[in-house]
């Protein structure tokens, strides 16, 4: 059971990845496969729980528990893991009870035929747009220099600018994913931009800023911020939403990495429209789930991915008229480079 020099080696030569936890459930060894998949380093890992397999480990800690309390073998199918912004991975765990502890094994996760079908989508969607972008693009820039007019100016800047935006969106979708690039980001610039971009787009919605200023700078990837939190404020107007609240506030108290509570900036997005249908409250966030005939049910999904692509996470909270999104996103999240 990982005890004599020879197996250990044997362990550390394995694809699986593979953990060892004591009787207190705390994490005694994990192999180089097991740092590999996960993107955590042993250093991150060992003396500390599966809860610190951000931003899903806590349910892998109570399946431990399971296992360990009953002496049987737990699974669980498709977690999302993020050691850093930009390394999220989907694994499969099995956890096994020992004599005195429990053995964990991960593996990648196999993508679901509906989930492959997707991404082929979203590709051809990517590969679909490139064109129509640079030719909007192009018009822009045309208006822009050839108006005398200053709020035609303005707007023909946002066109370009957002053409810009998705291009660099589309690429991503194309092409390998990458590391996030994180940098010091005012959030409230990025609210402001949404504020910008939803007064060019629905002039009858009222936006209500609701800012903490004392808030600092979060270190992160604005691009994917603004993405995430578009993505929700137009969901809102597309439930029919009259009014929105873009809220700021710190988060002293979240749970974060190694089950530890974090500082952490607290961003949501809330409106009076339709809510969402009870039926559709569990599978909100997952992939080609949508509560409108002509909805896509990507924006949340993709909204969550982001979200934990920085070590957050986003959640949804029923309103008495309308809906909440929470994005929490650690302040100061690792960059995390692995060991």
């Amino acid at each position: 059971m990982m005890r004599t020099n020879q197996d250990l080696a044997i362990v550390d030569q394995l694809a699986t990845g593979v953990a060892r936890l004591d009787a207190a459930l705390g994490i005694t060894r994990i192999n180089p496969a097991f740092a590999e998949l996960t993107g955590f380093g042993r250093s991150r890992l060992e003396a500390h729980t599966l809860a610190a397999l951000t931003p899903n480990g806590a349910r892998l800690h109570r399946l431990a528990m399971l296992a360990h309390v009953e002496g049987r073998a737990c699974a669980l199918r498709n977690v999302a893991v993020c050691a850093a912004p930009g390394q999220e991975a989907q694994l499969d765990f099995t956890l096994t009870p020992i004599a005195d502890g429990v053995l964990v094994e991960a593996h990648p996760s196999a993508p679901s035929e509906g989930a492959a079908r997707t991404s082929r989508s979203l590709r051809g969607f990517a590969h679909e747009i490139r064109n129509p972008l640079a030719a909007i693009s192009g018009a822009a820039q045309l208006l822009e220099q050839g108006s005398a007019d200053v709020r035609q100016r303005e707007l023909a800047s946002l066109v370009r600018d957002e053409s810009a935006r998705l291009a660099t969106l589309a690429e991503r979708l194309l092409g390998a994913r990458h590391a996030t690039v994180t940098r010091a980001v005012n959030v409230h610039a990025v609210l402001e931009r949404i504020a910008e971009l939803l007064a060019a787009e629905r002039p009858d919605v009222t936006v209500v800023r609701d800012y903490d200023p004392s808030l600092p700078a979060w270190q992160g990837d604005p691009d994917r911020l603004l993405q995430a939190l578009l993505n929700l404020a137009r969901n809102a107007v597309e439930a029919h939403a009259q009014r929105i609240v873009l809220r700021s506030r710190a988060e002293a108290g979240w749970r974060g990495a190694e089950g530890q509570r974090v500082p952490a900036l607290r961003v949501e997005v809330e409106d009076n429209g339709d809510g969402v249908p009870d039926g559709l409250v569990t599978a909100l966030f997952e992939p080609m789930v949508s509560g409108r005939p002509d909805g896509t049910g990507l924006g949340l999904a993709l909204a969550r991915e982001i979200a934990r692509e920085h070590g957050g996470e986003l959640t949804y909270q029923p309103c008495a008229e309308g809906s909440r999104f929470v994005l929490l996103l650690p302040r100061h999240p690792r960059t995390g480079e692995r060991e």
